[in-house]
């Protein structure tokens, strides 16, 4: 498959693209720093810039994941890429969008206990309600999409125990970058996951 991957830098979203190569995928990596991946296209520059995108969308794309994280001087980073995405996506494109969200965002917030939703709510707000803006843009777009929302982020080795729920149930929520990657890969490769949203943690 031939995966473009919109914030692929660093993080989980550069895992993906390691991953996505070793697994056998055509990956594109879309960044702003770029990325050294053997194996993966590197198109760098800002995914709202004309231009950029229709490189990286050039040789066409079976799926694209946003990996998107925040930036400096805006709140919005994440939903104003994932518009400009979505606008550079052709009409009646049949591939699928995978949106690397978080736990706490949309209606998420039941799967987390009642201390953590104080917290997120108080300290990641801002960040929250982008992830949620970004995730009614994808869901009223059109197009296929799987919307996968991790815990806690650490950046330990993969462990392959992975939690995902589709609705609250007992998990912790803490959960290897690594880990996720893989998640999100399994979910472009499974078109079973389309129209589903994943609460992603390890098993309690």
């Amino acid at each position: 498959m031939r995966i473009v991957v919109v914030g692929a830098s660093s993080g989980t979203g550069r895992l993906v693209v390691e991953q996505g190569v070793a697994r056998g995928h055509d990956m594109v990596a879309v960044s702003r720093r770029g990325t050294t991946v053997a194996g993966a296209v590197d198109v760098r520059g800002d995914a709202t810039a004309p231009g950029v995108l229709s490189a990286a969308l050039a040789d066409g794309a079976d799926a694209v994941v946003l990996a998107i994280g925040g930036a400096r001087g805006t709140d919005r980073n994440r939903s104003t890429v994932t518009a400009a995405v979505l606008e550079a996506l052709p009409s009646g494109w049949a591939g699928r969008v995978v949106v690397h969200s978080s736990l706490g965002a949309g209606d998420s917030k039941n799967y987390l206990p009642r201390a953590m939703q104080l917290f997120t709510s108080l300290v990641l707000r801002a960040a929250l309600e982008d992830h949620t803006e970004q995730e009614r843009l994808v869901r009223e777009s059109g197009f296929a999409w799987t919307i996968v929302r991790p815990g806690g982020l650490t950046d330990k080795p993969a462990s392959g125990h992975i939690a995902a729920l589709e609705e609250p149930g007992p998990f912790a929520g803490v959960i290897a970058r690594a880990d996720v990657a893989a998640f999100i890969l399994d979910c472009v490769e499974d078109a079973a996951t389309t129209g589903r949203t994943f609460a992603l943690g390890t098993p309690a």
